[in-house]
């Protein structure tokens, strides 16, 4: 089953308020925002050679390290969208809300296959989304267009493009990714029931 039509099925029988499913969406959101994001600029980039320049092996490599890597930073600012819109529907139990949504974030990493040589990349940004969920919380709220992004530094360091080969493209870089973060927190109104879900993920049982 696809991802659109899993969340489909919740438009027939009203916002969810499943922790479960909600799980679902931070992993499908935090690869979705990574991999469109880097293909898509490239794609575009490339134009007529971007087939081609798939098949050789070094610019795959690269590209494969780019999404890997703008993949563990963009995982983790899904978690950090999810986790602001939550958040002020459990004040007093922003720690419980954190905790549980870095887990989602480590468990959608945890279920993934990077290259051996990026498994230490991947444990170390599995590591800091609760810190980062911690540090946000610190500081005043932010919306889906204001959210501080880890994963734009990423995108830009790890681009498979040379730098001198986009000069003057970073504001557009960048706002694509902002464009699927806002798609994300879209597609998270439209299919949660935000209030309901944040008590459930802070019930003290913790069932999902």
């Amino acid at each position: 089953m696809t991802f659109l039509s899993r969340f489909g099925r919740l438009m027939w029988r009203g916002r969810s308020a499943s922790p479960a499913e909600l799980a679902v969406f931070v992993a499908r959101w935090g690869a979705f925002v990574a991999q469109k994001t880097v293909l898509d600029y490239c794609a575009v980039k490339l134009g007529l050679n971007w087939e081609q320049a798939r098949r050789e092996p070094v610019f795959a490599a690269a590209l494969r390290e780019c999404r890997w890597r703008v993949y563990f930073a963009s995982q983790g600012d899904v978690a950090a969208l999810i986790e602001a819109r939550l958040r002020p529907h459990v004040r007093g139990s922003e720690d419980r809300l954190a905790d549980r949504v870095a887990a989602m974030a480590v468990m959608a990493l945890a279920s993934t296959d990077p290259p051996d040589h990026l498994r230490g990349a991947g444990e170390a940004a599995a590591a800091g989304y609760r810190r980062t969920l911690a540090r946000l919380q610190l500081a005043h709220e932010h919306s889906a267009t204001t959210l501080p992004l880890q994963a734009g530094p990423v995108l830009l360091e790890t681009l498979p493009i040379h730098p001198e080969l986009r000069r003057g493209e970073s504001v557009a870089i960048l706002g694509a990714l902002r464009m699927h973060i806002v798609s994300a927190d879209q597609e998270l109104e439209r299919y949660f029931d935000l209030a309901a879900l944040a008590l459930a993920l802070v019930a003290a049982d913790g069932e999902e």
